[in-house]
C-alpha cells in the first residue's frame, strides 16, 4: 500500500444552460456531467426536491455512496487478512440530510451491509471488523456527522 499523500481530480461539466444561464432560478436545468480521465461519465444533477432530474446521480446521493463503498472495500480488506471468506456484500445506505434556509447538512449516515460469509466462518469476529472497517474508513474519517453500521451477518449454506 502506498502512503502519503493522494490527490484525486475530477471535473464538473455543467450541461443545463437552456438557452439563456441562470436568467432566472427556474430557467436553468441543475444537470451536470462528472468525470475522472478515461472513467465512464457520472451523469448528475441536484435532488429532484432543488428543481434536479430524479434519474441522475445528484450530490447526496454520491456522498452515501462514497461512504458506503469505502466502507466495504476497507470490511473485505480486513476479512481477507483475517482468513474470512465473504462471498456477497450488500449494503442498503441511507443518508439524512437536514434543509433550512441558514445551512443545509447531512445529520447521519447508516449503513446495512447483509454480508454472507462460507460456513465455519467466524461470525463474531466478522461483526467486529465492521467496526474496524469504520475506523479505517477514509471517508467516515472525513465528515463531521456520524456514520452508523448495523451489520447482519450470515452464512453460506450451500
Amino acid at each position: 500500500m502506498a502512503y502519503g499523500e493522494h490527490k484525486y481530480e475530477v471535473a464538473v461539466q455543467w450541461t443545463g444552460n437552456r438557452g439563456t444561464g441562470t436568467s432566472g432560478y427556474r430557467d436553468y436545468s441543475r444537470d451536470h456531467l462528472i468525470s475522472a480521465g478515461d472513467k465512464p461519465a457520472i451523469p448528475g444533477s441536484s435532488d429532484a426536491a432543488f428543481l434536479g432530474d430524479a434519474n441522475r446521480w445528484n450530490p447526496e446521493d454520491l456522498l452515501v455512496a462514497s461512504a458506503s463503498a469505502c466502507h466495504k472495500l476497507w470490511y473485505l480488506h480486513l476479512c481477507a487478512d483475517a482468513g474470512i471468506a465473504v462471498v456477497d456484500y450488500r449494503d442498503h445506505a441511507e443518508g439524512t440530510m437536514l434543509d433550512n434556509p441558514q445551512q443545509g447538512r447531512f445529520s447521519r449516515i447508516v449503513l446495512r451491509p447483509r454480508v454472507v460469509i462460507q460456513p465455519g466462518g467466524d461470525v463474531e469476529l466478522a461483526t467486529r471488523l465492521h467496526h474496524v472497517a469504520h475506523e479505517k474508513c477514509y471517508i467516515a474519517n472525513s465528515v463531521n456527522f456520524p456514520i452508523l453500521c448495523e451489520p447482519v451477518i450470515e452464512t453460506n449454506a450451500g
